[in-house]
């Protein structure tokens, strides 16, 4: 009987877990923008590290680092969005996200903080049916006077432009 109590606990414990994470966003700047990932996503913030290139990947994907003994694929956000390039600077960080146990690297000009934004603060994207990028957005976040772009990871990660042209 007890172990059952100990179970119901737990699960309140994980539920707990979930909700202190909701509507929360890591906030980075890319090209004069700030955007934002749902925290969920974000397993750790690493500087600019030695990045092995390797051959025959989408030009979005500038290589692997070793993690702890992990190789992770790492993605410049930039080149994903079609942006110009940039050269890397102290201010430049690699987000390491992970989805459905894939882990990947995120390479944004600066990590901001991490801020809250309520559902009801949420807009849906413009639709404007030029950019394959529009496809990454999942809202519009209002804080205050600023907009801060909301991503969908997953899209961002597992979507080739292909795959995203023939969704918009």
């Amino acid at each position: 009987m007890a172990n059952t109590e100990d179970l119901d606990l737990d699960d309140d414990l994980y539920d707990d877990d979930e909700d202190t994470q909701k509507d929360k966003f890591l906030t980075f700047h890319l090209a004069g923008e700030d955007y934002g990932i749902a925290i969920a996503h974000v397993t750790e913030i690493i500087g600019i590290q030695k990045i092995t290139e390797v051959p025959d990947m989408p030009d979005f994907v500038i290589g692997v680092i070793n993690l702890r003994g992990n190789v992770i694929p790492v993605m410049d956000v930039r080149l994903r969005f079609g942006l110009a390039e940039r050269k890397y600077d102290e201010r430049t960080c690699i987000i390491v996200v992970e989805i459905n146990g894939t882990s990947v690297g995120l390479v944004v000009d600066q990590v901001n903080e991490v801020v809250d934004i309520p559902e009801d603060q949420v807009e849906p994207a413009p639709k404007t049916g030029k950019s394959s990028a529009s496809s990454f957005i999942a809202g519009m976040g209002k804080m205050g006077d600023d907009v801060k772009i909301l991503l969908k990871v997953d899209k961002l990660i597992f979507n080739t432009p292909d795959q995203v042209s023939e969704e918009t």
